[in-house]
């Protein structure tokens, strides 16, 4: 597979939210808690305008993204999605890699996210230690989403 990593552009936003959404479901999730996540897996062209996102293609077509921030002076990890047909291939870790790369270069000290509680294994093999946590919750469901970090 031939693999690029280039910057979003903004009018890839409908694509991009294609990855998200379906992403999301993979991990089983009721329809209705998809449907109340819509609005923030659904990205608009100034999403990418104004947040540095990076997106995964082969033969010119976007499988994955994700964006990274700066948060209290660290590197931060929002959105990394990989379209479920491409997951298990390898993707994801490129895409880790490549932010991880990017943080170091811009000298920040560690590299933080907040997991989906289903992706914590995946950066956990990604070097990536808990160091905290966000109570959260969905139709009444308590969620604890791990807050994730790797020093560079």
């Amino acid at each position: 597979m031939n693999l690029q990593i280039t910057r979003a552009e903004p009018e890839q936003a409908e694509a991009l939210s294609q990855i998200a959404l379906p992403a999301k479901r993979h991990w089983g999730y009721p329809e209705r808690w998809i449907e109340l996540w819509k609005p923030q897996l659904t990205f608009s062209p100034e999403y990418f305008e104004e947040n540095e996102s990076w997106v995964a293609e082969t033969d010119n077509a976007p499988i994955a993204f994700y964006t990274l921030l700066e948060k209290d002076g660290k590197a931060w990890i929002d959105n990394l999605w990989v379209s479920p047909e491409f997951m298990g291939q390898g993707i994801g870790k490129k895409l880790f890699l490549h932010a991880l790369e990017v943080s170091k270069q811009r000298g920040y000290k560690s590299l933080q996210l907040e997991a989906d509680p289903n992706a914590t294994g995946f950066y956990e093999k990604m070097g990536m230690k808990k160091t905290g946590e966000r109570a959260s919750e969905v139709e009444g469901q308590p969620r604890i989403l791990p807050i994730m970090e790797v020093r560079l």
